[in-house]
């Protein structure tokens, strides 16, 4: 029996998200289904975290127990033939039987574009949250640094949250503009429901003069949803990476 770590990449638009449910399209179902081709038997894949519908990974990771003896060095080329176009895995390592894909993670950074042009771009729609207003960079840097840090952030993840635990700690929010274009990426480690979409909409919402600083604080200090910025679209949302 071998423990393998899976590094992948998938368009999130056609899946029902990361978690595999009774007849729906899910990246976790479609991954299973061709290790149980490999495997001869079914093999329960887990991943670093749980991506939503419409949610896109650069590097999602998960590990699953290999019970044949197939060399890890070709893996990732059979399971690619046996994956839909949408789904890549991008490495297959053996790690040690003690390894978790989820609960050995020291940190995840995720990463939210956004298109910051006047004009609608149909081609986007799917890729990107699209924000035609003018943005204030500094008011935006201001509260991504007022963001950082070990917080209980109950004021920014979504009423569906099932947890009693609302501390993270977020190690950075990075703000890059390349023409038309917004990458924000947070790095912590670990996040709440709808936590990063929350934290972009509140820093944009910020930077477009809708919400100011200390709105944002107060949300942050007293945990008040309301005093939040909008929860931006799923389709702008990137897992870019984790570490273990």
């Amino acid at each position: 029996m071998k423990r393998v770590l899976l590094t992948l990449s998938y368009d999130g638009t056609n899946f029902y998200g990361w978690q595999k449910q009774n007849g729906l399209r899910t990246v976790q179902g479609e991954i299973e289904k061709a290790i149980e081709i490999i495997a001869g038997k079914p093999c329960e894949v887990f991943g670093s975290g749980r991506t939503d519908a419409g949610v896109h990974a650069l590097a999602q990771t998960a590990h699953f127990d290999l019970p044949v003896d197939i060399p890890i060095s070709r893996l990732s080329e059979v399971l690619n033939n046996l994956l839909p176009g949408d789904i890549a895995i991008t490495c297959a390592e053996e790690v040690d039987l003690n390894f978790h894909a989820r609960f050995s993670i020291k940190k995840k950074r995720y990463q939210y574009r956004v298109y910051n042009g006047n004009v609608k771009d149909a081609f986007m729609c799917n890729r990107m949250g699209w924000v035609k207003y003018t943005l204030d960079e500094e008011k935006m840097l201001e509260c991504a640094k007022l963001l950082e840090g070990r917080h209980d952030f109950h004021g920014y993840c979504s009423s569906a949250t099932c947890t009693s635990d609302f501390i993270r700690e977020i190690f950075a929010i990075d703000i890059l503009k390349e023409d038309d274009f917004y990458y924000f990426e947070v790095e912590g480690s670990g996040f709440l429901y709808n936590m990063v979409r929350i934290i972009v909409g509140t820093i944009v919402d910020v930077g477009r003069g809708k919400l100011s600083i200390e709105s944002a604080r107060e949300a942050l200090e007293k945990g008040d949803r309301s005093k939040a910025g909008v929860t931006m679209p799923a389709s702008g949302l990137y897992l870019k990476s984790t570490t273990y």
